[in-house]
């Protein structure tokens, strides 16, 4: 004997909108869908920004580029992409522009490191001839002690 399977509820349609609004109770007002919005049809999140018509513009051979910046063209100068500020075009793609800039944070970030190390080895350094002088911050801070306590002593009658 074949047959549908029934439904305590009615059709699939009427079982399922009880289901939600039976959870809907428990769900958070804002994890809600709004009513009477169907999530197949509605597309609020997929609307696109509109680009910046600015930065974007076309090459005379009709492909998209990017107009370089003062400081754009300097960093495509110091990353090595060109050798005279001449050579740049008038429009370069954008990842050229992001591989300069990549470049220029590895180099900059090795430049730091290496301040980093020298800084450190110049302190031990001064601080192995301070110790040789007999200066560290223990007899610093005892001789101001001792200095302070003496002119409270003698501004007391």
């Amino acid at each position: 004997m074949c047959c549908k399977p029934q439904t305590f509820l009615g059709s699939k349609g009427q079982s399922r909108d009880r289901a939600v609004k039976l959870l809907g109770r428990n769900i958070p007002s804002v994890l809600r869908m709004t009513e009477g919005v169907d999530p197949k049809i509605s597309r609020r999140l997929c609307i696109k920004p509109p680009q910046d018509l600015q930065t974007k513009s076309r090459s005379a051979s009709g492909v998209p580029g990017y107009r370089p910046t003062l400081w754009d063209r300097r960093f495509l100068l110091w990353a090595g992409h060109f050798k005279k500020p001449e050579d740049i075009p008038e429009t370069v793609s954008l990842d050229t522009v992001r591989a300069a800039k990549t470049t220029l944070r590895v180099k900059f970030s090795y430049v730091m490191i290496a301040l980093t190390i020298v800084g450190c080895i110049t302190m031990v350094i001064r601080g192995k001839q301070g110790m040789k002088r007999h200066e560290s911050l223990t007899n610093i801070n005892l001789e101001k002690k001792a200095k302070l306590r003496a002119e409270s002593a003698s501004a007391k009658p």
